[in-house]
């Protein structure tokens, strides 16, 4: 009796795999006749404003017993797919493969696109700036160890503009092909080595710490030597064929980095946008505040506000500054307005929606 409910309800399963996968395809011949229409008006295949939809969409209509995340990520790569089919994208990350910004382009754009991994966050820019790749995902800031002054020092001087943000929870792991007891080399990079502190003095003493580029090249080290580990995502762990002898090692569970999506069209406004900007202030009492105060008038929130030196003269400061809001918004545009007179420079680096 149970053999037989179990293949019914399999039989009834079969049936709308069926209908599911007719009605995909479907979906996907209409997204086709669009890109063709995108096509005749120069328009790009990847428009993070539709994207934004689609997903606040699937919350809407959800009721369950999948969450939003599973779904999210299930369309992710239906959006993928039919991207592929549209035009063939390729991105730029700053690689190698298995890196936190290899899985933060995948999060973004999902697996068939075509991911190109770069050495360094220059490299990013420059593909894209060259049109051999259409995107470029690099990191901009992560919640303990702060800004990376490389990629808001290019934000500065090129002429792409931030059409996506990520967000990615950044887990740490050791990996090995030994048990723990015999491992007497750790590589990784210096900034992970500093978010596992804690962990690593209390099961790792006397341990040789070996700073290495990235966590991908640490795994690629540890896979080759005996008694040696990496610390690495899971991903690499795959990639390698390391074993994962112990996992989200890091000291702080609030451990999150933010990527930025860099292209060369705008986005277009979804009603959840955030817009970025940089500037610098004349040298006086009370500038920075002055520049401020247009964002107050008009009751726009700052959502964050970073200083870099600007290399051009000493104790001179760029400023950088997300806050809520779109470019084609007329209260955005008054604030801006009177930030630009008060200020000596000022650029947009984008308009783009809110990380969902």
């Amino acid at each position: 009796m149970t053999k037989m409910s179990i293949r019914k309800l399999r039989d009834a399963i079969d049936k709308l795999d069926g209908k599911i996968i007719a009605t995909l395809n479907r979906r996907t011949k209409l997204a086709i006749s669009i890109g063709k229409l995108k096509a005749k008006l120069k328009k790009s295949v990847y428009m993070p404003d539709r994207e934004s939809q689609i997903y606040k969409h699937i919350k809407k209509v959800n009721r369950g017993p999948l969450n939003n995340e599973t779904l999210q990520a299930i369309y992710r790569e239906i959006m993928s797919g039919t991207l592929m089919l549209q035009k063939p994208l390729r991105v730029a990350y700053l690689g190698p493969r298995a890196t936190f910004t290899h899985l933060a382009a995948l999060k973004k754009f999902g697996a068939q696109v075509e991911h190109i991994g770069l050495q360094n966050i220059t490299d990013v820019f420059s593909e894209v700036e060259r049109d051999n790749c259409d995107y470029g995902v690099v990191p901009v800031e992560n919640s303990i160890e702060g800004a990376v002054n490389h990629t808001l020092d290019m934000m500065v001087d090129s002429d792409l503009k931030i059409c996506a943000e990520v967000l990615l929870d950044i887990s740490h792991n050791l990996l090995a092909n030994c048990p723990i007891k015999n491992i007497k080399k750790v590589y990784s990079n210096p900034q992970v080595f500093g978010q596992c502190r804690i962990w690593l003095e209390t099961n790792l003493p006397g341990c040789e710490l070996i700073e290495v580029s990235s966590t991908t090249k640490a795994a690629e080290i540890a896979a080759r030597q005996r008694c040696a580990a990496a610390l690495a995502s899971s991903l690499a762990a795959r990639i390698y064929k390391l074993k994962m002898i112990a996992s989200s090692i890091e000291d702080s569970p609030h451990n999150v980095t933010r990527f930025l999506v860099i292209g060369k069209k705008e986005s277009n406004p979804t009603g959840q946008d955030k817009t970025s900007v940089v500037f610098s202030v004349k040298d006086r009492v009370g500038a920075l505040h002055d520049m401020l105060s247009s964002f107050k008038a008009e009751k726009i929130n700052l959502t964050k506000i970073e200083s870099r030196p600007s290399k051009k003269k000493v104790w001179d400061y760029y400023f950088f500054m997300d806050f809520e809001g779109h470019i084609c918004e007329k209260k955005v545009q008054k604030a801006l307005a009177q930030l630009e007179k008060k200020c000596h420079f000022l650029k947009i680096l984008g308009s783009y929606p809110q990380f969902l």
